[in-house]
């Protein structure tokens, strides 16, 4: 039993770094991207367009597939692995490929025809503004059909990952950033309507990452016949728990929309400085948050299926650790460093200093959820893996009118102080309702004694508050105001953010190990 625990945590662990390497090169490609789009397009109706025309059918993605499929669909494909035969499990693929993918088919269609219409929903500040709303109601019939390609190939992802192929899933988004990349610097000077070729990117790399999961799945004999399969009892389950999860797992999302509506009606631009920021804050939480998600997922549902409570409750322990311990450094070091971050990596071509200081304010408003975030990506799976997708929504609605009500608030009422930075409070009002959803989680399954008081939790948090309270010394003494950082030239800029962040982390590292507390956490070790 003990030998057996040892080595699910070791794959755990060897997946995990398998799964934050590839998010990371994929997040490094995606910086370049930002940096890319920010230099070309800046903050300006192009860029607003082209957010919302790609926000739309990846807000359904986090719905369809990464969201609420995988969290319906892992769970049972796990437990048919478990206890059936090859031959079911293949069957059940085929019947979810034939059935989700006619599905997706129609959705896609249903939004190229209405596109206008789904603009003026989640931008209705465009409506007003013909030239933003035309350009992307144009760029979303290009974008839209993205969501049938990239939901199946998080459906093929789902099967990898279940199998323990987690590489292949996790550099996927690489393909994604890299023809956006092209399309910016090669294609778009070409047109007459630039922005319109980082939208036929999107529907490009949708198809190129769906067809590169194929000889991986081969591997495994699981390539889809597609087949009609909606009366299969593996199809059914699936459904049964995404409906409420459709929701529950993407509150996210609906946050970030809400607050994408609100700004699209505080001015031109107010959509690039929340995207700007939000991509930077994704970073940290795609390296800790999203890749101890997508491992310990498909482990938790086979535990739970094998009714191995014991390795169970060990896994949720052991990830709340990993995002104090590095999670929490991380949204300090951002918040410190907004500035100079900001300036480092987007100031340039059309990226000026107003932009960098605007979207500082909001990337330090998500810095403060960013602990929530990440609490929410790894203790939700400890719901949907034992198929209990209705405490999430509950919570998810909580913590919805939540956003809405602190958005619309700090919105009016920063606007109606004249400040500049409205879009600042759309951000916080994000990241108050994320730490609000993490801490109802996490009551919840301590209520449930899925959670239990581990031991030395106040010890370690204690040693944590000393490292973290180290570094922030540490930083403040590489506190320089805004000019200053943009007087330098980018290779001076990036060499002394780059010393304050080395330095920072290394007095943070050394005052976890004075403390006493070792990476060997990081092995899994069980209290």
């Amino acid at each position: 039993m003990i030998l057996s625990i040892k080595k699910s945590k070791n794959k755990l662990i060897n997946s995990t770094i398998v799964v934050s390497s590839m998010t990371m090169l994929s997040r490094v490609f995606g910086l370049i991207r930002d940096v890319v789009f920010a230099r070309f397009f800046g903050v300006s109706i192009v860029m607003d367009a082209f957010i919302i025309a790609n926000r739309i059918p990846n807000m359904l993605r986090r719905f369809f597939a990464e969201g609420a499929f995988n969290q319906g669909f892992i769970p049972v494909i796990a437990d048919y692995k478990e206890g059936r035969t090859h031959a079911e499990v293949k069957l059940l693929v085929d019947s979810v490929a034939g059935t989700f993918g006619l599905i997706l088919f129609i959705v896609s269609m249903i939004g190229v025809i209405m596109a206008p219409i789904f603009v003026s929903i989640v931008a209705p500040g465009f409506i007003m503004d013909s030239g933003r709303f035309d350009l992307a109601s144009l760029m979303l019939r290009f974008t839209f059909p993205y969501l049938m390609f990239i939901s199946l190939t998080a459906f093929a992802g789902g099967i990898l990952n279940t199998y323990g192929r987690f590489s292949v899933p996790s550099f996927t988004p690489v393909i994604l950033n890299i023809t956006l990349i092209l399309a910016a610097i090669f294609l778009a000077p070409k047109l007459d309507n630039p922005g319109l070729a980082l939208a036929y990117a999107v529907f490009v790399a949708g198809i190129i990452q769906l067809i590169f999961q194929l000889p991986f799945l081969s591997k495994i004999n699981l390539i889809p016949r597609p087949r009609w399969g909606i009366n299969h009892e593996g199809v059914r389950r699936i459904g049964k728990l995404m409906a409420p999860a459709i929701f529950g797992s993407s509150v996210a999302q609906i946050n970030i929309l809400i607050s994408g509506v609100i700004a699209s009606m505080l001015g031109i631009g107010k959509i690039s400085l929340l995207y700007y920021s939000d991509r930077i804050m994704e970073l940290p939480l795609s390296l800790f948050g999203i890749a101890l998600a997508t491992v310990t997922m498909p482990f938790l549902s086979s535990q739970y299926a094998q009714k191995s409570m014991e390795k169970f409750a060990e896994v949720i322990d052991w990830s709340m650790r990993l995002v104090f311990l590095f999670v929490v450094p991380a949204a300090i070091g951002i918040f410190l460093l907004a500035e100079p971050m900001i300036a480092v990596i987007y100031y340039g071509g059309m990226f000026d200093q107003t932009n960098v200081e605007m979207t500082a304010l909001s990337l330090k408003a998500f810095s403060i959820g960013l602990i929530g975030f990440s609490f929410v990506k790894i203790l939700s799976p400890a719901y949907f893996a034992r198929e209990d997708t209705k405490t999430p929504v509950k919570v998810g609605l909580i913590c919805l009118m939540l956003n809405l009500v602190l958005g619309v608030s700090f919105a009016y009422y920063l606007t109606q102080l004249n400040y500049p930075g409205a879009h600042a409070g759309l951000a916080l009002a994000i990241s108050i309702a994320a730490s609000l959803n993490a801490f109802l989680l996490y009551i919840g399954l301590r209520k449930n004694k899925i959670i239990q008081s581990g031991k030395n939790w106040l010890n370690f948090l204690f040693r944590i508050a000393i490292a973290n309270f180290s570094m922030f010394l540490c930083l403040s003494f590489f506190e320089q105001p805004l000019s200053w950082w943009i007087s330098l030239e980018l290779l001076h800029r990036s060499f002394w953010l780059l010393l304050a962040i080395v330095t920072s982390m290394l007095v943070y590292f050394s005052a976890l190990f004075l403390s006493g507390i070792k990476l060997d956490i990081l092995k899994f070790k069980s209290d």
